[in-house]
């Protein structure tokens, strides 16, 4: 591979270089949109779980990513691009006109849902960067419909695994591959939906690219990409010299694993010694039998959006990281290997962040944010339609749900909010019954869920569902079940997460608090599932009273600030 040098040495002029940084992310944000606009999966054209970005001809590192997708993909679309080149290399090197596409989440991070989609952008016959999409298709195989398998003990249980290969080979669409893809999903059609709509975001991204190329020079824009990196480094040092220098220390805890009802750690010892900070996870569990692994891609990955809500106008590239040395075991929970299964990779790196907002919080609280809810509560619901026109036809909903997000210096946490990993959104319950055989008849603000303190911590949210087939199968995969988001500061803790269902007219719930599967559900029964809140920041003696009443008015706190939840009888 090669890359394009910029041939002027000069510093580009502050306009110019604000100009190029608007306009190489708005390639970015046409390949987001573009896809939201044509993908089948609600989970893509509606939550908006996917990204795309412009990358480093020669490292793969991020350059430019769209402000509206997953930022848990910034981090982890390099290792991804650079999966796809490194099996180029062995196979006639990347052709203009080739798309590569691929799952691994060993090699390119994630989980087997994400699909990865790699295209080498040429700039006279000479590589320049690459363009990629990532985006979450809604069944890809394994035991689970829509692959949230909370008791899968190796990766071939949750999804079809798919090494990178050419789904694009000199801008022919690989019929074989497709036919590969379209065997090994539950729904073909959202599959080759959401396919063509990445495929469509990429050729667009190409499009605009060139454009942008043909106006400025590519030396002008290679060079602009080179120095919004090294800006991002400088402001990224600039912030870590002004914590005290020292090691700060904090650990959380997982449920279980979904196999085994034990807990696990994530612990981090953070070092801040001078300029550069150091994120020591040696402390943290081993990898287990069940699905919370995640590999390391994904662990930096993690850190990567960690770092961004401490410092938020850092640019979103790779120099964030450049300041960051990382220390990561192989074989722990967060550096997983494969066969250990990875799908719910989600949970374990909100516990990544949670305990990065602590340690931070110990350096300087006014920094940090309280935990949010910690868990995106993966809801999978299944069957066949039995009316006439439809008898037989395959249905999974899959969907994740909002909670609260923690209080900060500045001010109480958002309540009902998607999770601190992502800028999607919750599919509003309007599309959801529409798409499927479901009824909510219940989606509120939960009461008394956010922890106390100056700064309160947002509300998590109460849904039930209703099945309005014959019958389903139902499952869950969630977390915080049992340790709940802690507040920080001297703030309170969030109330934990509560998971229920109806079986034979009585309200269940989990033998392991927060995962199942094959929950048989008949026409009538429900789902219920109380989110967290977010944790509180600062004392609670601190928070002014006018606020306290307001929240009483509203319903956001009882009078008596009730903080146990129960089952709904």
């Amino acid at each position: 591979m090669s890359e394009r040098k910029p041939q002027n040495s000069a510093a580009l002029d502050p306009v110019t270089l604000a100009v190029l940084k608007g306009r190489l992310e708005q390639v970015a944000d046409e390949m987001d949109a573009t896809l939201y606009r044509s993908a089948f999966n609600p989970i893509i054209a509606e939550a908006h779980d996917a990204c795309h970005g412009i990358y480093d001809g020669v490292s793969g590192d991020t350059l430019v990513q769209g402000k509206s997708g997953l930022p848990v993909f910034v981090g982890a679309m390099a290792f991804a691009v650079r999966a796809a080149a490194k099996a180029a290399s062995t196979r006639g090197g990347m052709q203009d006109g080739d798309i590569w596409l691929f799952n691994d989440p060993y090699e390119g991070g994630t989980h087997a849902n994400d699909f990865k989609l790699v295209r080498p952008f040429f700039r006279d016959g000479q590589l320049f960067c690459f363009l990629a999409s990532a985006a979450h298709w809604h069944d890809v195989g394994g035991a689970v419909p829509g692959n949230y398998n909370p008791a899968a003990t190796e990766c071939w249980q949750e999804a079809v695994q798919i090494p990178p290969v050419r789904i694009l080979r000199a801008g022919v669409l690989d019929e074989d591959v497709l036919a590969i893809l379209r065997a090994n999903t539950r729904l073909p059609d959202s599959l080759w939906g959401d396919l063509n709509g990445q495929l469509a975001a990429l050729e667009l991204g190409a499009k605009r690219l060139n454009g942008l190329l043909d106006e400025y020079g590519d030396a002008k824009v290679a060079q602009a990409m080179v120095e919004l990196r090294s800006r991002a480094v400088r402001l990224m040092r600039s912030h870590i010299a002004s914590l005290p220098d020292g090691c700060y220390s904090f650990e959380d805890l997982l449920d279980n694993d979904g196999v085994v009802d034990t807990p696990l750690t994530i612990a981090l010892d953070m070092t801040v010694k001078g300029d550069r900070l150091t994120l020591d996870f040696s402390r943290t569990s081993a990898q287990c039998a069940g699905p919370v692994n995640i590999s390391k891609a994904t662990a930096v990955a993690a850190c990567y959006v960690a770092l961004k809500h401490v410092f938020p106008d850092v640019p979103a590239n790779a120099g964030v990281l450049d300041a960051v040395d990382f220390i990561i075991p192989d074989r722990l929970v967060i550096s997983a290997e494969r066969p250990r299964p990875v799908g719910g990779y989600t949970e374990t790196i909100l516990r990544m962040i949670d305990v990065i907002f602590s340690a931070t919080a110990l350096a300087d609280p006014h920094r940090a944010v309280a935990h949010a809810y910690g868990t995106i509560n993966a809801l999978s619901i299944a069957g066949h339609r039995t009316d006439a026109a439809r008898k037989g036809q395959r249905w999974v909903m899959f969907s994740f749900f909002g909670g609260g997000h923690g209080g900060h210096s500045t001010g109480d946490g958002l309540s009902h909010s998607n999770a601190p990993i992502s800028t999607a959104t919750i599919p509003p319950l309007e599309i959801l019954e529409a798409a499927y055989p479901v009824r909510f008849t219940e989606w509120s603000l939960r009461a008394n869920s956010g922890g106390d303190g100056t700064h309160r911590g947002g509300l998590g949210a109460v849904y039930e569902i209703e099945l309005l087939e014959e019958s389903a199968e139902a499952f869950i995969f969630g977390e915080r079940g049992k340790a709940p988001p802690k507040g920080i500061a001297g703030g309170g803790n969030a109330l934990p997460n509560v998971f229920s269902y109806q079986h034979n007219g009585q309200w269940c719930q989990p033998p392991m608090v927060s995962k199942m599967l094959g929950i048989q559900l008949k026409k009538g029964e429900r789902v219920r599932l109380e989110t967290p809140g977010g944790g509180g920041w600062g004392p609670a003696a601190g928070r002014d009273a006018a606020a306290r009443a307001h929240d009483v008015t509203l319903g956001y706190v009882s009078d008596s600030n009730t903080t146990s939840s129960k089952v709904k009888p």
